[in-house]
């Protein structure tokens, strides 16, 4: 399809928030030994990331791997397998740096503190105690925040509290299947205030039907008292096999209203936009970037758990992916049964050969205010981005980017597009991988 037909459709196509995109992996045959492969990358920089799976609710438009409510002896099997997972990984490579963490799922916080100590341990047993100062994230839900687990966060060394809240509207969120209490929201928040951690960031959702303008200013409102560091606006997506796509809810058709009204009450209050989703706050730690140098378009991740994606510069692998809860259940004690040589090796995941690369490197740049700069792609790739990709010429004729001889930026109305400009440039081998994938 092209731009322009692109452009006469529904704003909100797809979200490019990794390239390729999961629903592209398939099994590896034979599998992929990882000691030669880590071998050949660069491991000075690399991102931690960490993956539980666990929630006590499921949102009704989530389709992120987790299940609820799993027996005290699904999370010790889980839990066990992870330390095997990086003892093994950690032997293989013989060494790494990072210069990012983040844990995430699911609501890594449904662990208990014993759980999540546990969890630390292993880390620091085999991978090495993370250097202070390195940004770590770690992402929670109000009902599972507690003094007591934030204090040990804090004691733990992470910078970033990520709190999914979608709405302060009890309305809506009962519509996006997330009951919850205002009240309990705004203790949560304080509580994470208090703990101090030097970044605070809110997850909010747009586009339940029975949002308005007034409703949604009001959540933003909300969000702002305690004036976060990051604030994330997320487009409603209803995906297949999801809560609302079992009781046939549809997304309002006003998210494009929704998300100019969001953005501009956000530019109002000081934030800036870095992407069409994130916003920070001018002046703070956030904005300042400290921390160890990461790239996200160079520099690679190494993912622990189910639903965790590992990635290398050619080649990206992960555990098979599901949303459905047997199907997932059933990853889970897969992963919970793997030997050490079972870890030692990738079976599932995508080849990205020099081509996609070099689309990666484009998507993860441009969909950014800071934009693509052509100058670091032709460090990484010996040639220029829109000589490669001439395509990319159509971007400044609809205006939805400006073009120098320095870098390619979106403007407010290409940002805007994002959702519409990512899936564009897409491959079409990556497209027909997609459109294959059968959805469990």
């Amino acid at each position: 399809m092209t731009l322009e037909e692109r452009l006469q459709q529904h704003p909100f196509q797809g979200y490019a928030y990794a390239y390729p995109h999961k629903m592209a992996y398939r099994h590896f045959d034979p599998p992929v030994a990882l000691a030669p492969l880590w071998e050949r990358e660069n491991r000075d920089a690399l991102f931690l990331y960490v993956h539980i799976p666990f929630c006590k609710m499921r949102c009704g438009f989530c389709n992120l791997f987790t299940t609820t409510n799993p027996g005290e002896n699904m999370v010790d099997a889980y839990l066990t397998a992870i330390d095997r997972q990086m003892a093994t990984v950690a032997g293989l490579l013989g060494g790494q740096r990072f210069a990012r963490g983040a844990f995430g799922g699911g609501t890594p916080t449904f662990l208990s503190e014993r759980e999540i100590e546990r969890l630390f341990t292993s880390i620091a047993s085999h991978l090495g105690a993370l250097a202070p100062g390195t940004p770590i994230s770690f992402e929670m839900s109000p009902e599972t925040v507690t003094r007591e687990k934030m204090q040990l966060l804090v004691d733990r060394g992470v910078t970033r509290a990520s709190l999914g809240v979608q709405s302060f509207v009890p309305e809506e969120t009962r519509f996006l299947g997330r009951p919850q209490d205002p009240r309990q929201v705004m203790t949560a928040l304080e509580c994470l205030r208090a703990a101090g951690f030097p970044i605070l960031n809110i997850d909010l959702i747009y586009g339940a039907a029975n949002q308005t303008p007034r409703s949604w200013l009001h959540s933003l409102g909300e969000a702002t008292r305690l004036f976060p560091e990051e604030i994330y606006l997320y487009p409603l997506y209803v995906r297949p096999l999801t809560g609302l796509d079992k009781l046939h809810r549809e997304p309002s058709d006003h998210r494009v209203e929704l998300y100019r009204a969001g953005r501009d009450f956000l530019l109002s209050r000081g934030y800036h936009q870095v992407s069409m989703r994130l916003f920070r706050r001018a002046g703070t730690v956030a904005e300042s970037g400290t921390g160890p140098v990461y790239c996200c378009q160079e520099d690679g991740m190494l993912g622990f758990g189910p639903g965790a994606r590992s990635y290398t510069a050619g080649l990206h692998y992960s555990s098979e992916y599901a949303v459905g809860r047997n199907g997932i259940e059933g990853i889970i004690r897969d992963f919970a049964g793997r030997t050490s040589a079972q870890f030692a090796t990738a079976d599932y995941g995508c080849v990205l050969d020099e081509q996609e690369q070099r689309r990666r490197f484009i998507i993860k740049s441009l969909l950014r205010s800071s934009g693509l700069v052509r100058s670091g792609y032709r460090v990484n790739f010996g040639t220029d981005p829109v000589e490669d990709f001439p395509e990319l010429r159509e971007l400044p004729e609809f205006g939805l980017a400006t073009l120098t001889d320095e870098t390619l930026t979106l403007t407010p109305c290409g940002m805007e597009r994002s959702d519409t400009i990512g899936p564009w440039l897409f491959s079409a081998k990556m497209q027909a991988r997609i459109g294959q994938y059968e959805l469990a």
